[in-house]
């Protein structure tokens, strides 16, 4: 029972009264005290770079493997960076371990890696896993020494860690425009940010530029972004411009491929850096399957140590650079970049074209700089200072040791050199901590004569100091230290002239079908018998299906399936397989994608849309619609609105169009009233527009309907004659009650 007490009472102090009313509390309210600050935290810290290019979880990353001394000597084990790393960023060791990846040499993410690694880390154009931390090392590369100098000179801040155990730098004091330089993507609540990557020779002489004359324009100095996976950038001037001046747009890359004509392949060394070798693969292997492309035999990822390789291999005849263009189109080898250049700037994100990010850097890089001149010129001072102190021992060596033996106490030291030299207490300080070795002539000489280079080095310090003007050249001069010791040549090539992508038309081979569709929906392509002597199979039905209509046509041609719903589904002979006619044969709402319970209720082939479509409504109307109004120049797979639905449809037909006059056909109609009309196609009325209900061809009594509409067949027989009854010259008819005694014989 008390320790029943002792838990409620535990949980009250935590929680507060559980069965206390709930305070009445705007929505808004809750947002903006739970919601809003975790928003903030996801956009300030973790998503979104800043001004120096990174952000915090790849500053607390580097930062931790600067302190550890990686930047020179040997490599160490990952998992001794990561655990390291935790004292600044508390995310989970794998978070760490996957930010670190990406900033190694090994992964090729980075046009300028960050990091030294040996082992497998992956790479940024697969879906290759790196090895665990424990079997990786690293160590920080070269270029680092540019990122971290003067952080040790108060060139920026640093704040507590998260539980205040340690002090981190707020920003790196990169002496290169890294937010440039560096590809950086983040998605925060509400934004995100898409940054690719440019040039860091280029980067650099824009900068420099800019620094002579802010009028400068940049995209003739940084041509266009440039990726560690290479490809051929499709230049678009006016898409540059726009993203350069606004921060946001997108261009086009494609891959860069070679065709070995000794092999019959296509080896593609180049891929955008949006995309994977897999993605890639994957697609190519899916279009051969749906028999979208058929110049290809086989395709390979080899990718090996030498690098990235894929391998497609040709059929005999098959044109490399014509297949290139249709794998552009449908493929992920040609991919597009979408910028969105959001920068932290003090704190908020703000969407920077390059000009205006160089400027901000510019001025972010300049406070870094003289903020690191302050502190050299504290210590230079600092140093002078002493040296005066110095000095003032060398006029009487032999009075300091008389001073400093005579005292008695120790603490008494200090003031007896003070006294006795007429110098500050730092000085004596200094002159007291002197080694015995050293109280001589040569040795205070030789540091008295940096007097005159320290004098100086502190008037151009502070002559520096007082021009803006000068600490910009102070950058541009390290800047063009940096462009020469680690500007690299192009990796992305750029494309000013290339061909646009057009629409691919499918090759289909050409050759005689058999195509049938039957009442339940069901689609058969069959193959004529290679010879009149070949057995004819049987048609395989369901049962109570039957065939609805059957046409001879070729492989090319296309297919209208008219649904009970007024819509109209496209497709081609060649989108379907060959089957024998003991098949089902494909399901046509299912293959085409039907809504839920539309049914298909006709067929037609056409291959230049000529001819048309009788169609016959339940309420006595009929029209014709001429096939090419269904006709379209993007190759849309469905129509709405294909013809009237302002009464059922009982029946649709084709009438192909026939040269020479003579030629019509009949259709038999019959209404729930037990009438009867045979009819000519030459009397329907011939409306151009899709959704025309047609005029009334056969009259019926209200509450009555068309209950069945057929293509009527007169064989010229004695048979046929009683049906000449039925015929109507003049339309619309009441009809002639109808006598199915030869009914059979129709159909």
């Amino acid at each position: 029972m008390a320790e029943s007490k002792r838990k409620k009472k535990a949980v009250k102090e935590e929680f507060g009264d559980v069965n206390a009313p709930i305070a009445d509390e705007l929505i808004t309210e809750t947002l903006r005290k739970n919601y809003m600050p975790y928003a903030m935290s996801v956009i300030i810290s973790r998503a979104i770079p800043e001004i120096d290019g990174f952000k915090p979880a790849h500053r607390k990353l580097l930062y931790t493997m600067y302190e550890m001394g990686l930047q020179n000597g040997p490599r160490t084990k990952s998992s001794n960076i990561v655990g390291a790393t935790m004292k600044l960023n508390p995310h989970g060791d794998m978070a760490i371990y996957d930010t670190m990846v990406r900033l190694t040499r090994g992964n090729e993410a980075l046009l300028h890696p960050f990091i030294d690694s040996k082992g497998s880390f992956g790479k940024q154009y697969s879906d290759m896993v790196c090895a665990a931390p424990r079997y990786t090392e690293a160590k920080l590369d070269e270029i680092c020494s540019e990122i971290f100098g003067g952080i040790d000179r108060e060139a920026v801040d640093f704040q507590d860690n998260y539980d205040g155990t340690k002090k981190e730098p707020v920003l790196l004091p990169t002496a290169f425009p890294n937010i440039l330089v560096s590809p950086n993507t983040g998605i925060a609540v509400g934004m995100a940010s898409n940054i690719c990557s440019f040039n860091l020779a280029e980067v650099c002489d824009a900068v420099c530029e800019y620094i002579k004359d802010e009028n400068t324009d940049f995209l003739d100095i940084i041509k266009a972004p440039d990726f560690s996976t290479g490809g051929l950038l499709l230049y678009n001037r006016q898409q540059m411009e726009e993203i350069y001046k606004t921060g946001k747009g997108s261009f086009r890359v494609r891959a860069k491929y070679t065709y070995n004509k000794k092999d019959n392949c296509i080896e593609i060394n180049e891929i955008p850096y949006t995309t994977k070798v897999e993605a890639i693969i994957d697609k190519i292997a899916l279009l051969v399957k749906e028999k979208k492309i058929s110049e290809i035999s086989d395709v390979r990822d080899e990718t090996g140590l030498e690098g990235l390789r894929i391998a497609i291999d040709l059929k005999r005849g098959a044109d490399p650079d014509k297949l290139m263009k249709k794998l552009y189109k449908l493929t992920p080898l040609e991919d597009s970049f979408s910028c969105n250049f959001n920068v932290l700037i003090e704190g908020s994100p703000k969407i920077l074209g390059v000009s205006e990010i160089i400027e901000e850097w510019l001025a972010w890089r300049t406070e870094c700089v003289k903020r690191e001149l302050y502190f050299n010129l504290s210590k230079m001072k600092e140093k002078l200072h002493l040296l005066y102190g110095l000095e003032e021992l060398l006029l009487d060596i032999d009075k300091a040791i008389r001073i400093i033996r005579g005292t008695e106490n120790e603490k008494d030291v200090i003031p007896n050199l003070m006294k006795g030299f007429g110098i500050d207490e730092v000085q004596a300080e200094y002159i007291a901590e002197i080694k015995l070795r050293n109280l001589n002539k040569e040795y205070i000489l030789k540091r008295i004569s940096e007097k005159e280079e320290l004098e100086k080095k502190i008037a151009e310090t502070e002559d520096i100091l007082k021009s803006d003007r000068k600490v910009k050249n102070l950058i541009s001069k390290q800047l063009a230290d940096i462009k020469k010791k680690y500007g690299k040549p192009r990796k992305t090539e750029i494309l000013y002239e290339f061909e646009e992508q057009t629409e691919i038309v499918k090759e289909i081979e050409k050759y005689p079908v058999n195509v049938i569709l039957t009442s339940e929906g069901y689609f058969k392509k069959i193959l004529p018998p290679k010879s009149d002597k070949a057995k004819i199979e049987e048609h395989n039905l369901k049962s109570g299906d039957r065939i609805l209509c059957s046409y001879e046509a070729s492989n090319e041609y296309d297919l209208l399936f008219f649904s009970d719903s007024g819509n109209v589904y496209k497709s081609k002979i060649d989108d379907f397989d060959a089957v024998k006619p003991s098949s089902l044969g494909d399901y046509i709402p299912a293959k085409l994608e039907f809504a839920e319970g539309e049914k298909v209720i006709m067929m037609i082939p056409t291959l230049d849309y000529s001819g048309d479509a009788a169609i016959f409504f339940e309420n006595g109307k009929a029209v014709s619609i001429p096939i090419s109004s269904y006709a379209t120049k993007t190759n849309r797979k469905k129509l709405t609105n294909a013809y009237s639905t302002d009464s059922p449809v009982c029946g649709i037909f084709f009438l192909p169009k026939r040269e020479g006059r003579g030629f019509h056909t009949e259709y038999i109609l019959i209404s729930s009233g037990n009438k009867c009309i045979i009819m000519n196609s030459s009397q329907l009325t011939k409306k151009v527009t899709r959704t025309s209900s047609g005029v009334i061809v056969f009259t019926i009594k209200k509450g009555q309907k068309i209950v069945s509409a057929e293509e009527f067949h007169d064989d010229g027989s004695e048979e046929m004659k009683v049906y000449s009854k039925y015929r109507k010259s003049r339309l619309p008819s009441a009809g002639t009650t109808y006598s199915n005694e030869k009914q059979e014989s129709l159909f």
